[in-house]
């Protein structure tokens, strides 16, 4: 009834009606006006802070190429670091312009991220994994490995993943704490490696030629070292043939073309030596080997 009789008093009288509305414009447009700067100044901040947070990023990394003395992988990581770090900062910063209590917000964030961090223990394994994969490097940034059952070449290594290329261009991202929790295989550490053919000769044909014309064909490779020289001997005897066994060390850059050559060739010289790669016979007799009548 009171606010009836108020608004018939204000219909009755302009001049008060008038000054009601003046003051209710008067404090929507304060309102408005200082909440709308808010959020133009936290748009703003958000955006610098992105902005920094890149520039950042981009800043480590120039500067980890410019560096021969500290590996790349290093500089990878804490470019990572340093961009979530700034993205956190901004966060705080947008929450600080709207009146937020940062120091309890900070006591928040913390209780926050402790029961987050119980909840996501996992995720968080991969962070700590990542820290790991940094300081004690198993492999960096170039080079091939096989890792998690991922065979590859490492592209990047970030807070939670580090990014492989497989050997058909695939690019691949593995949690960092699988990588970490299993073997890792580095095919790049040694400058060197052995690589091993084998060959099935037939019984009826000259053992002593067989590794002759092997040795031949690795010595006439360049890309096979010399020291240690090539061995190649009998490894077993079994009922199709004689096994041959083939090592010698090649640089790691040749371990995948040099064992293919070596097969083309090693075949080519058995052909015209007249020597018969044997294979598994059914009848269970080598080929060429002498058989009883029943």
């Amino acid at each position: 009834m009171a606010d009836a009789l108020d608004l018939e008093n204000l219909v009755q009288n302009p001049a008060k009606l008038e000054r009601h509305l003046s003051s209710a414009l008067d404090t929507a447009f304060t309102v408005g006006t200082a909440y709308s700067l808010k959020i133009i100044g936290a748009i703003i901040i958000l955006a610098a802070g992105w902005t920094i947070a890149g520039a950042l990023q981009k800043a480590i990394l120039r500067a980890g190429k410019r560096s021969a003395r500290v590996d790349i992988t290093i500089f990878t990581f804490l470019a990572s670091l340093a961009r979530y770090a700034a993205i956190a900062f901004t966060i705080i910063a947008v929450l600080s312009s709207f009146g937020v209590e940062t120091t309890s917000f900070v006591a928040v964030l913390g209780a926050a991220g402790l029961a987050i961090g119980l909840a996501l223990q996992g995720t968080l394994s991969h962070v700590a994994s990542g820290a790991m994969l940094i300081i004690f490097r198993p492999f960096r940034i170039g080079d091939v490995i096989e890792a998690a059952g991922i065979s590859g070449t490492v592209r990047a290594i970030t807070l939670f993943v580090t990014e492989i290329d497989t050997a058909d261009n695939v690019h691949i991202l593995v949690p960092n704490g699988l990588i970490w929790s299993k073997d890792i295989k580095n095919y790049s550490a040694n400058n060197n490696r052995r690589a091993e053919l084998k060959f099935l000769v037939s019984y009826a044909d000259s053992v002593e030629t067989a590794i002759g014309l092997v040795k031949q064909v690795l010595e006439n490779d360049t890309r096979v070292q010399k020291t240690p020289a090539p061995v190649v001997g009998v490894q077993s005897m079994t009922v199709d043939g004689v096994v041959l066994v083939a090592w010698f060390w090649t640089a790691a850059g040749d371990f995948g073309q040099v064992p293919m050559d070596a097969n083309r060739e090693v075949k080519a010289a058995f052909d015209q030596a007249k020597i018969t790669m044997s294979f598994p016979q059914k009848t269970g007799f080598p080929v060429g080997a002498p058989r009883i009548p029943i």
